[in-house]
């Protein structure tokens, strides 16, 4: 079964969580979400969706790794609030490193790029995010790119929750073109 891991802590940004946590399993993920706190988590306008996986889980090099391995999409919604607390926790920011390593998908929309400046996987690349964090981007050594759906490799990344549509779609052709590679190379 496709798996996808969404990462976020509370006060995310609650279109950027709920929208791609459905249109995932719209499309047949097993859909978790991993933050600081289990059970339910709320968003900044107060929405609240199930957390059933924590972020102490990466400082754990055994749950780390099952976590490497048992999924094989990674949504990172922003949230400013939720970014700023987020992005100071080195095990997710090493997991998000050696998860571009093995060249897994990676969905970021809004501040989420934060967490992909933190965790130095934007140099060289063509990266979205908030208008407000281009400076950032640009200063991480990627070319900061408005527009729906940024499409560079693994990263899919978008600056606003007003095209997740366009964000999820391209992320999950990214993920269905590989998969069909990956049958290719299988025959």
């Amino acid at each position: 079964m496709k798996k996808a891991l969404i990462v976020t802590w509370e006060k995310f940004q609650d279109h950027e969580v709920i929208y791609p946590y459905y249109r995932l399993k719209e499309a047949r993920f097993d859909v978790h979400i991993m933050s600081n706190v289990k059970g339910k988590i709320f968003g900044i306008l107060g929405t609240n969706m199930d957390s059933d996986r924590l972020l102490s889980e990466l400082a754990d090099p055994k749950t780390y790794q099952k976590c490497m391995n048992e999924y094989d999409f990674l949504v990172i919604p922003g949230g400013v609030k939720a970014l700023e607390k987020l992005r100071q926790f080195q095990p997710v920011l090493n997991f998000i490193n050696e998860w571009n390593e093995k060249d897994k998908i990676i969905a970021s929309t809004c501040h989420g790029a934060q967490l992909l400046i933190s965790a130095r996987v934007v140099r060289g690349r063509n990266i979205s995010g908030y208008y407000s964090i281009k400076d950032d981007i640009e200063n991480a050594g990627a070319k900061y790119i408005n527009a729906p759906a940024v499409v560079n490799l693994n990263i899919i990344s978008s600056p606003h929750y007003m095209y997740m549509g366009e964000w999820m779609g391209a992320a999950l052709k990214v993920y269905g073109d590989r998969l069909l590679e990956q049958k290719k190379e299988a025959e």
